[in-house]
Order: structure tokens, then sequence, then C-alpha cells
């Protein structure tokens, strides 16, 4: 299944729906099912989840709407953490000429960074001048995971998205933690869905895409993270639980802009797009702060 969250109208908040591939969606709430976010459907655990399956099942023709009439809201709301994880691609840690050998570099995103398929990410040259892109595969923790194995660990994963690392670099040199040169307000977009686990049987072999104003800049698979996304989940959750619902942004692969000659940085009217094989395009519009 795909999940999305739609404003369907100019004064409404963001609802949970389901979307199929003919770019209609069907909304929760029309299905007399209790969920506001995907949070929620997460919280309530497997069952919840398959009494929705059976639901849309019989839902009637009728009840889908075209997307195009509506508006997205971002993929995640209301997640326990947003957590990120870097240099997890050799050609992006050598780009960048940072050293990836001692393990996962983990750090947090603030929630105010998190944006939606066709919206904004608002830059502001007084802060930084070297704002940049990151595709990566986004994964959503299903259920709570402590001291999981790799072996176990895609169990736990409640479905897959899309996200794009926006980060000022130069912001990012000059201090010694990356949280905050990620999580300036809409540098987090995530969607435009999240894909149940089910739909991607292996993260591991998905091709991997970014376009900034239809030029390629990234073009690669996730088969080529130096760490697996069941390696991942086992690691970050040696004595740190995984709340459901928990976001983590697996790394981004190599073809950065700050590593192109000359530097390509993101400016207002730069349109951005993240594709990832079985989720689909994430689109960024970036405007002037």
């Amino acid at each position: 299944m795909r999940f999305a969250h739609l404003i369907l109208a100019p004064t409404s908040i963001p609802e949970l729906v389901v979307v199929d591939d003919d770019a209609r969606y069907l909304a929760l709430r029309a299905l007399e099912q209790p969920f506001e976010t995907l949070q929620q459907l997460i919280e309530a655990g497997d069952d919840a989840l398959a009494t929705v399956r059976d639901a849309v099942a019989a839902a009637s023709p009728e009840a889908w709407s075209p997307i195009a009439d509506a508006t997205y809201a971002p993929a995640a709301i209301g997640a326990p953490i947003v957590l990120a994880v870097g240099l997890n691609y050799d050609e992006h840690a050598s780009e960048l000429s940072l050293d990836n050998d001692s393990g996962p570099v983990l750090f947090s995103l603030f929630p105010n960074s998190l944006g939606a398929h066709g919206g904004e990410v608002p830059l502001s040259s007084d802060v930084s001048e070297e704002v940049d892109y990151e595709g990566e595969l986004g994964v959503i923790i299903g259920k709570a995971a402590k001291n999981v194995t790799p072996e176990e660990a895609l169990d736990y994963v409640f479905g897959y998205t899309a996200i794009n690392d926006v980060t000022a670099r130069d912001i990012q040199f000059q201090e010694p933690q990356w949280s905050r040169c990620k999580s300036f307000d809409g540098f987090t977009p995530i969607g435009p869905v999240v894909v149940t686990a089910d739909q991607i049987p292996d993260p591991q072999a998905l091709h991997l895409t970014t376009d900034v104003d239809g030029l390629r800049v990234q073009d690669s698979t996730t088969g080529f993270m130096i760490r697996t996304v069941a390696q991942l989940i086992s690691s970050i959750s040696q004595e740190s639980t995984l709340l459901p619902g928990t976001v983590i942004s697996t790394g981004s692969p190599g073809g950065a802009g700050r590593s192109r000659k000359p530097p390509l940085y993101l400016r207002p009217g730069t349109e951005v797009t993240i594709t990832i094989e079985g989720i689909g395009a994430l689109t960024s519009h970036c405007v002037e702060a």
C-alpha cells in the first residue's frame, strides 16, 4: 500500500489517504477509519493496518478521487524522531573529503525541517550561500526495535519513502555537529508517499536519481550503501529503542553539488526532484526565504 498526507481543501489540515497507481486517493476518513496521520496508524499496529487493507479492498471505484485536486503534506507527521545517516556511500564521503571508517555517522533532524512533495524550500543567502541537495532512501520503523540483529531488522520496517536531505554546506563545515545545517525550515522534503515494506522486498536494489532543473546530478542504487538498511537499524537499535514511526534517512550517494566544478548550489527558482524506484518522485521548489 501507498500512504500519503494530503490537504484536500485550502483551509483543511492534512488527511491520511491511500494512493493508487492511477494517481488517485482514498481518504481513510471516508472509510470510517480512525487514523488522522500515518503515525497513528503505525502506532496502532499490524491489526490496524490489516483492517485498513480490507476496507480499501472493499471500497467502490467511485470512492477514489484524483490527486490533482489535492496538495501534498509531508509523508511523515508527528514522528518521534527523524534520524539521518551521513557518509553511507563511499563516493559521497570521498567527494566531501570526510572519513567514514569509524561507523555510521548519526544525527537528528529537527521536526520543523520536514517538507512536502511539491512544496517550497526557503533559502536565505544571509545564512548560507552553499545549500546542497542529497537524495536519500527513507525508512519508517513500524514497531519498537531494540537490540535487533541485521537478520531480523527488516521485520521492524513499516515502509519506505524518498527524502531530500538539504544541507547548508558552509555551516556543515563550520560547526562540529550536522543537525542545524540540515534542519532549517523546509530542509527535509519527504514523500510523496510511504510505501509499505511488503511492496519493497529488497531495499538494497532500488535505483535512485536526483535532477536539478532537469540536469541528472545523482544516478546510483541503494546497493552501493556501505551499511545496508538492515545493518543500520541493527546498529542504531543497540541499547536505544527505535520507537514506531521513527524515520531514518539512510545517506546519499555521490554527486553532491559541492563536488561539481563549478559547484552547483541551490538558488531561488531551482527545482529538485528525487526519484526512487518503487516509491516515486519527490519534487521541491527553492524560493527566497
